[in-house]
């Protein structure tokens, strides 16, 4: 049986290195079919290696002032537990290239990477829709908005009845030679949306 469906340790607060809240403003948003995944062989909570296939890229979507946000909700089904995730983020912007990249999150699945402001864990460097995929459910933008001086306001999440069946897997990958970091995660991430 998988050590999955059982409990094997506790947790305490961390005095020295508390939680700390949000994201980073700059998340990582690549099709869903362009990037072949690796996890770890003992755990599926890791993923240990993004390959690009043929000369797919990983986009760089960057924000200011906490313009990101995640959110991953457990949900209780039939067959067990799955989870909902979400990703909201603004774009500062009004372009024909901006509404195309949109029409394309909206039709075609997408996965997304984000990047925790708590880096003290395993789970600094989070994947969401890594089985599904994630999709723009809400792309909304009121031109008199001050707070986004009129750009979007941009929802993805799971597509209708397709939840996952993992919460959003760690990216964790070694460099060439030697054990993996938040440094060398982050390199990897980096090449590959060069």
């Amino acid at each position: 049986m998988s050590i999955y469906n059982k409990i094997n340790a506790g947790f305490s607060l961390g005095a020295g290195k508390p939680i700390t809240s949000g994201i980073e403003d700059v998340i990582y948003i690549f099709n869903h079919d362009d990037v072949t995944l690796t996890y770890d062989a003992a755990n599926p909570l890791i993923v240990t290696g993004l390959t690009a296939v043929a000369n797919a890229k990983i986009y760089k979507f960057e924000g200011t002032n906490n313009s990101f946000n995640t959110m991953s909700k457990l949900a209780k089904t039939q067959v067990g537990p799955r989870y909902t995730e979400e990703i909201d983020f603004n774009i500062a912007g009004l372009s024909t290239d901006i509404k195309a990249q949109l029409m394309a999150m909206g039709y075609g699945r997408v996965r997304a990477i984000a990047v925790n402001n708590y880096k003290d864990g395993d789970s600094a460097i989070e994947l969401f829709g890594a089985v599904n995929g994630l999709i723009v459910t809400e792309a909304e933008r009121n031109a008199a908005d001050e707070t986004l001086d009129g750009g979007y306001k941009i929802k993805m999440t799971n597509p209708d009845k397709l939840k996952e069946p993992y919460p959003p897997r760690a990216v964790s990958i070694a460099p060439q030679s030697g054990t993996a970091t938040y440094a060398s995660t982050i390199a990897a991430l980096e090449a590959l949306a060069g």
